[in-house]
């Protein structure tokens, strides 16, 4: 990233902890170094040891995420109202709990979701771009969540989309998860040969049809227990135009059931809800179509979704387990902007697909009752790689995997501790107000660019194409190399217009210093590429 500055002689390439003043923990070759805040962290260990001596038990985990939702779409996010798409449950959410406005994702789905299973970025596990059609994953040579998570004796399920590839090693039932019910694949792949009005030439042309007939992949939502794949018994129904459209009503009942049936259970546990809605392209139930005041698909189903949460949430407060679980409400990336106007929002620039805010900064909301400090609204950095070892911590798994890299960081100490000073404002330098020192952003396996506090260096992007498409996005753009790159600050320039970097040389060195000590990393811990296509997914 930058490596003209490094190469220059300005600054040693591996140098990037004594640049910004050794306040950063190297504690384990294999780990990414943390921000130390040994206060945040005594805090939040005392609050754990407090609520286990009550409880007699660890924390439960609930992952709700959506599907191709931007960062505009909550009504705590700034739409709502405004997006003709209300959300009270995902609102109140944020107003008790923690809102993260700088949370992040990966360019697309399938690296995002085996990011967070894993800890580890898409060019460490391998998962780049999203397997579709049968495509094999990448997660059979993983440590997952998880399984991580049941050597400490925890319940795991698995729900809705997993999208990390069909091989049987892939699939969520053999990867950790005591029982899965959903689909492996993602909403398009079983209705845009389905539709005739969106995709006419394909569902009237028998040829292609039977082809896609032939395919194989599993068309099916799939209720599936360890050890089994891709057999008869497995499959509960075919999705097609009339069954996509309940597929999360059924999910949601069956997350329901899941919580209801665990109120008296002495084994934690961990629920990975992910939603069908609001992928492309949607299908709102007949109860909840035209129920939004945009009376579009996307809104329709996005509605539900805040529904859905509602009925997730209702269940843990009606059981007396919200005390004792850790939610988080996120989105795997930013808006597909191809399928406008069945499609997210993100006030910033780029879309899903690119590396720029808006393809990778989500909505971000985490609640968990007397544990985090309700009201708060933080700009610290948040990367889906450090939920594995955040919730690893919290569950007392202490032995993370020795033999490859895991990009994520602890942030027990950000989440949990009480550092509010006055208001909303942190006690601490707001560029540094989380266990995160910078976000690396991967396109493929290009190295695009790093946040830091509030600013972000490129090398590499994507721009949008707009002469031959019809609807420009992320997917549909090409990779442009900066010659000296392009700095931003996001706090005086959060849609990325103006780049000052020959005004703040300052700053380059030492950013340039930390993504060389990332790059570093690659020496012993090699790249590997799985999954790399020109899909969407």
């Amino acid at each position: 990233m930058a490596e003209h500055w490094i190469d220059s002689g300005i600054i040693p390439p591996d140098d990037g902890e004594r640049v910004i003043g050794g306040m950063i923990d190297n504690y384990a070759e294999n780990r990414e170094p943390r921000m130390l805040h040994p206060e945040w962290l005594q805090a939040a260990e005392e609050k754990l040891a407090a609520l286990e001596e009550k409880t007699g038990r660890k924390p439960n985990f609930l992952i709700f995420i959506l599907d191709d939702v931007g960062w505009g779409d909550f009504g705590c996010f700034g739409g709502g109202h405004l997006r003709g798409a209300p959300t009270p449950n995902f609102d109140r959410l944020a107003a008790e709990g923690l809102r993260l406005t700088s949370c992040y994702s990966q360019p697309s789905c399938s690296p995002s979701r085996a990011t967070i299973m894993t800890g580890r970025l898409p060019i460490r596990h391998g998962i780049l771009t999203p397997p579709m059609y049968g495509q094999p994953g990448g997660l059979q040579d993983e440590v997952t969540l998880p399984e991580l998570l049941k050597q400490a004796g925890y319940a795991t399920r698995a729900v809705g989309k997993w999208h990390c590839g069909e091989n049987a090693e892939s699939v969520p039932q053999n990867k950790g998860f005591d029982e899965f019910y959903g689909f492996y694949g993602v909403s398009d792949m079983y209705t845009e040969w389905r539709d005739n009005y969106f995709y006419p030439e394909i569902v009237n042309d028998p040829f292609i049809f039977q082809a896609v007939m032939k395919m194989q992949f599993n068309k099916h939502n799939i209720l599936a227990k360890p050890g089994q794949f891709d057999v008869p018994e497995i499959e509960q129904e075919e999705i097609d135009l009339d069954t996509v459209k309940d597929l999360d009503e059924k999910w949601a009942a069956y997350s329901e059931k899941f919580i209801r049936d665990m109120a008296d259970s002495d084994q934690p546990w961990l629920l990975y809800h992910g939603t069908r809605g609001c992928h492309f392209d949607n299908y709102p139930p007949d109860n909840f179509k035209g129920k939004s005041r945009a009376k579009y698909p996307f809104h329709d189903v996005l509605v539900e979704m805040d529904d859905i949460f509602g009925r997730l949430f209702r269940a843990l407060e009606e059981t007396g387990q919200l005390e004792n679980t850790l939610i988080l409400v996120t989105s795997d990336n930013g808006p597909e902007m191809e399928s406008w106007p069945d499609s997210s929002y993100t006030p910033f620039r780029g879309s899903k697909g690119t590396t720029w805010e808006g393809g990778i900064r989500v909505p971000g909301i985490f609640y968990w009752k007397g544990m985090i400090e309700g009201g708060r609204v933080s700009d610290g950095l948040f990367d889906f790689s450090d939920l594995m070892p955040t919730f690893c911590a919290m569950a007392g798994v202490e032995d993370l995997p020795q033999d490859r890299y895991i990009d994520g960081v602890d942030q027990r100490g950000f989440l949990l501790a009480s550092i509010v000073a006055e208001g909303t404002y942190w006690a601490a330098d707001p560029a540094w107000s989380s266990n995160r020192v910078a976000v690396y952003a991967w396109l493929l396996d290009k190295f695009s660019g790093i946040r830091v506090g509030p600013y972000k260096l490129y090398s590499v992007t994507t721009e949008m194409d707009y002469r031959d498409t019809v609807n420009t996005g992320g997917f549909s753009g090409h990779t442009v190399e900066y010659t000296y790159g392009k700095l931003f600050n996001l706090f005086l320039d959060p849609k990325e217009d103006h780049s000052f970097a020959i005004r703040k040389l300052v700053t380059l060195p030492i950013m340039s210093a930390i993504s060389a000590q990332h790059r570093k990393t690659f020496e012993k811990y090699p790249p590997r590429i799985q999954v790399k296509g020109a899909q969407s997914g």
